[in-house]
């Protein structure tokens, strides 16, 4: 806990002020070994009774609404992300600043720019706070520095999460090179939505500077694969997530279009996939996803049956080339 500000005292005066009797706590799945203590101090600090969700939680787009109100909770308190979407319940969301000093590494990673002249910088939401001091050092160093701004789901300019990379997309044309500074997670979010630019990852979590490109080439690749095998599939599965914020993409499109070229068409909701739940239609042949898009490109090798997103089923019904989707990103 000492490498992450989890900002107790706003959460216990946030408490305090809510006159919240009972609080759902939401951890990511890596921090969840700090809930105890947690737990501890909140209820020792004020009248609040804790409740910590066992539930996954992959980002701000998983606010678990209903989990709350079965417990009667009057106040979610969520750790690890940024506001995502609007939501109709009180919500204190707490980032988990990374105290880390980032500049040895930033200095590290200079090699590795040191063609570049433009260049585009966007984080994970733990070194949000650290954003203009990297981008002031690149700056010493002669480098031309942009932050984009914030688009779309991105609740700060420069923010980057798993599944929206608007900001960085809307200035590339200005750009010779992208630098993300977070983990893989969200270093191959970025390859894949700016395909036409070296994308390098300041892995602030394993202490590495790392090209995306050769993964970014190996995906592409994968991508191309699913939806050639969707293309082959006769019994095709549409899946509807059932997470308010991880809904992405028009399922009546998907499935008219499918129809449209011979494919039998079933629409199942889910509101977390996993293999063992895809296991359970084994006459279906392949999967389009419309949860989080980010299912089909990380898990392509946890699944026996391709799954593919909304843009890549708009490339099967012909509603998209394969080009365009190159051009465009794929997410």
């Amino acid at each position: 806990m000492n490498r992450f500000n989890f900002e107790l005292e706003k959460v216990i005066q946030e408490i305090k002020q809510k006159q919240a009797k009972k609080v759902l706590l939401q951890f990511p799945e890596g921090i969840k070994l700090e809930a105890s203590s947690i737990v501890k101090k909140l209820e020792s600090e004020t009248a609040c009774e804790c409740i910590v969700s066992g539930e996954t939680c992959w980002g701000g787009c998983d606010i678990d609404i209903n989990e709350a109100k079965s417990v009667k909770a009057d106040l979610i308190v969520h750790f690890g992300h940024a506001p995502f979407i609007k939501i109709n319940f009180p919500i204190l969301y707490v980032p988990l600043y990374d105290s880390k000093n980032l500049i040895p590494l930033i200095k590290k990673s200079l090699k590795s720019i040191e063609k570049f002249k433009n260049i585009g910088l966007i984080s994970s939401i733990q070194h949000m706070d650290q954003i203009e001091k990297i981008k002031q050092y690149f700056e010493d160093k002669g480098k031309i520095i942009k932050i984009p701004s914030a688009k779309g789901y991105a609740h700060l300019s420069g923010h980057v999460i798993g599944c929206e990379f608007s900001g960085i997309k809307s200035i590339k044309k200005n750009i010779d090179a992208v630098i993300v500074l977070g983990n893989q997670f969200h270093g191959l979010g970025a390859a894949l939505a700016v395909t036409d630019k070296p994308v390098l990852l300041i892995d602030t979590y394993n202490n590495d500077i790392i090209s995306m490109d050769e993964q970014r080439n190996k995906f592409i690749k994968q991508r191309g694969a699913s939806i050639e095998r969707i293309k082959r599939s006769k019994k095709i599965g549409i899946i509807v997530g059932l997470k308010p914020g991880q809904q992405f993409g028009l399922p009546n499109v998907i499935k008219k279009g499918l129809e449209k070229i011979g494919k039998q068409v079933s629409i199942i909701t889910m509101r977390e996939m996993t293999p063992e739940k895809i296991y359970n239609f084994y006459d279906i042949e392949g999967f389009v996803e419309l949860a989080c898009p980010r299912i089909a490109l990380d898990d392509y090798g946890k699944y026996n049956k391709p799954i593919i997103t909304f843009k890549e089923a708009m490339v099967v019904i012909g509603k998209k080339k394969w080009v365009n989707l190159l051009d465009s990103g794929f997410l």
